[in-house]
């Protein structure tokens, strides 16, 4: 059902609350798992009447917290105030009548509420109770209250209830709580809507059935861009070339092999990208012929024929939009910062990102880059070396800053 989303490696505190609706909150955890969530439990005591901690600490792969203390045995300190900092969002699911009064009033009897007074991140209640008590006047006033000091609250659903009534009052179920969040941290995401177009990987151009001529690219710095803008919210396209790479579920992945794929695939995502990013190691050249049957071994040389390759970013900055914007990577072994410039300014991009192969631990294949960033303005800055992630975040910083009007 939920194939993309946006709770990927978002770190969610699951507040668990004594209702006899406790019991779905052992589906909204495998949900949030199954959509790459990190899941901290944290039951009120009289929670661990309705639900197993045992279970729950099964499906959630951390141990389940329902105490300041963890045992008499073991009595570790369970930190409210670190739980408070660790969460991207608090949701209590079930939340009863009794703890919404609670949270009105400020009590801080047990741990889930000393987190929920702690805590910087938004706050979601998912309400369960039955009908005349979810209606009851003085509940109203709680919950009104709640909202006005920046609660979140799912609207409950109608149905059966556990009294045997028929009215509304129902906890949501999960499924509907997940489609509550994914909306909710599109919202908080600062590129949401943003569609980018990213290529990543070397280009193959084959030889013969069995050989090609290519490059050493990992693809690792255009993945690591891709993944970046897909955790911020962004749409993400990205074409890549033969690589091994971990991507992100969240990044519509176009696989190619040659750099003619490469050009065809980004013609036509290009119209509909506001940001593209093309850091893909693109051959040059391709032989003239290829050979349908393998070329034996001879005790002759070779003359292989080749033929220049299409200019994908070239062809990309010449049709460029006044709302789109384009960043190039550039690699050099000589007149590095002169030879990225001509390159900037002859393919009309608005930055390029300058590799050097004069640091080895920023070379294909490595985890780390050591770039330069030269914007259009030729304001000129060198990066120390760090990891890939970490240029990707710089890269994707330095284009909201430098166009923010255009980006947000």
């Amino acid at each position: 059902m939920f194939k993309k989303s946006y709770l990927f490696k978002k770190k969610i505190l699951l507040g668990i609350t004594a209702s006899i609706s406790a019991y779905k909150s052992i589906f909204l955890l495998r949900l949030l798992k199954k959509l790459g969530a990190d899941v901290q439990v944290v039951l009120t005591p009289s929670a661990k009447d309705f639900v197993s901690p045992l279970v729950l600490s099964v499906l959630s792969k951390r141990k389940v917290l329902s105490s300041f203390f963890s045992d008499s045995e073991n009595p570790d300190w369970n930190n409210h105030v670190d739980l408070a900092l660790w969460a991207d969002v608090i949701i209590i699911a079930p939340t009863t009548a009794n703890t919404i009064a609670k949270l009105n009033t400020g009590f801080c009897d047990n741990l889930l509420l000393s987190i929920v007074l702690s805590r910087r991140c938004p706050i979601i209640i998912a309400p369960a109770m039955d009908h005349d008590m979810y209606l009851n006047e003085i509940n109203s006033n709680n919950i009104d209250s709640l909202k006005k000091n920046n609660f979140s609250f799912i609207d409950v659903e109608s149905g059966d209830l556990a009294s045997g009534l028929i009215g509304i009052g129902r906890m949501p179920e999960p499924e509907n709580i997940i489609i509550y969040l994914e909306s909710f941290f599109k919202d908080l995401s600062p590129l949401k809507n943003i569609n980018c177009l990213i290529t990543a990987g070397p280009t193959y151009e084959k030889i013969d059935p069995v050989r090609f001529i290519g490059n050493f690219s990992s693809g690792k710095m255009g993945v690591a861009i891709a993944n970046e803008l897909a955790f911020l919210g962004a749409n993400v396209e990205l074409v890549i070339g033969p690589s091994s790479e971990k991507i992100d579920p969240n990044v519509s992945v176009h696989r190619i092999e040659s750099t003619e794929e490469m050009y065809n695939t980004c013609l036509e995502i290009f119209d509909n990208s506001k940001l593209i990013i093309f850091s893909a190691a693109v051959s040059d050249y391709k032989p003239k012929k290829i050979e349908k049957r393998k070329i034996k071994k001879s005790t002759h040389n070779i003359n292989l024929s080749l033929e220049k390759n299409v200019d994908i970013l070239e062809h990309l900055g010449n049709n460029k939009k006044s709302h789109q914007i384009l960043i190039g990577f550039a690699l050099e072994t000589e007149n590095e910062i002169i030879n990225a410039k001509e390159k900037m300014i002859r393919k009309k991009l608005d930055m390029i990102v300058l590799n050097s192969m004069n640091d080895k631990e920023s070379c294909f294949g490595s985890d780390t880059n050591k770039v330069t960033l030269i914007r259009k303005d030729e304001d000129i800055e060198h990066l120390p070396l760090m990891t890939k992630k970490n240029v990707a975040k710089y890269i994707i910083k330095t284009c909201r800053e430098l166009f923010k009007k255009e980006l947000i």
